[in-house]
């Protein structure tokens, strides 16, 4: 496919974002129908405009998403949506929630956005036929470069769980709170942080929307342990997310996790 296939897409997702805005005030679409996964009405209308949406710019992909089931067997070509990335975001009035899809062929993120409406931001990127890029608000970004800065980025107001074992054993120079995992990874891609891990449970519409933008800049997206984050096979990746500006800074982030038991 042609990166002009996925130009319509942007628009579509910024659609569904308005609305999450103006759900934030609607009982309604704030109930909680899944108190255990904090799922409301508004994750389940947002899933409905998506699907919809997708199925008329792409007719006959199939859609896969967070808030339907599936079969075990993934197709070889599909898309994969998260319709509120960081709901408890959303929920209690913070910016950091997103709404975000990729479209995957033979287990490859080709096209990816994130859209964080109450941040004003949409990351995208793309790994075409014809294009290879990945771009913020409609600008290209530049390439990742090699950096004496070391800015770590989770959701804790101070770095917690694997994010303090690198900020207490690397020379971290700052630290970034953010919301959803998808954001904090498109903060690494556009340069705003250097390094974000999580060490737990993800599941692949959390990253599979990220993975062509991190691709297309130059930086690294992989498990806590250095393997391959695969779209293939089950969606929970149990060991969690690894995205880092460079390959060194990955490798020392790894070194440092390993060492966690010594």
């Amino acid at each position: 496919m042609k990166s002009s296939d996925f130009s319509p897409v942007a628009g579509l997702m910024r659609g569904v974002g308005d609305a999450l805005l103006e759900w934030r005030d609607d009982p309604e679409q704030r109930r909680i129908l899944a108190p255990a996964e904090y799922k409301t009405v508004a994750d389940r209308k947002a899933h409905d405009l998506i699907v919809a949406g997708l199925q008329d710019l792409f007719p006959g992909v199939p859609v896969l998403s967070e808030e339907a089931a599936w079969d075990d067997e993934r197709p070889e070509t599909y898309w994969l949506i998260d319709p509120i990335d960081g709901t408890a975001s959303w929920y209690e009035g913070f910016v950091g929630f997103a709404t975000q899809a990729a479209f995957i062929h033979r287990g490859t993120p080709v096209y990816g956005i994130v859209h964080a409406p109450a941040m004003g931001k949409t990351w995208e990127g793309v790994r075409a036929e014809d294009l290879s890029c990945a771009w913020l608000n409609g600008v290209i970004l530049k390439q990742l470069v090699l950096s004496n800065r070391l800015l770590l980025c989770d959701n804790y107001p101070e770095p917690r769980r694997a994010a303090g074992i690198l900020n207490r054993r690397l020379p971290c120079t700052g630290y970034l709170e953010s919301g959803s995992l998808g954001i904090k990874c498109c903060l690494v891609a556009d340069g705003t942080a250097d390094l974000f891990v999580k060490d737990v449970v993800v599941r692949d519409w959390d990253i599979a929307p990220v993975a062509p933008i991190m691709a297309t800049v130059g930086g690294v997206l992989c498990l806590p342990n250095g393997m391959e984050f695969s779209f293939e096979g089950p969606m929970e990746k149990p060991l969690g997310i690894l995205a880092a500006r460079d390959k060194d800074l990955a490798s020392l982030a790894i070194d440092a996790l390993a060492q966690q038991g010594n």
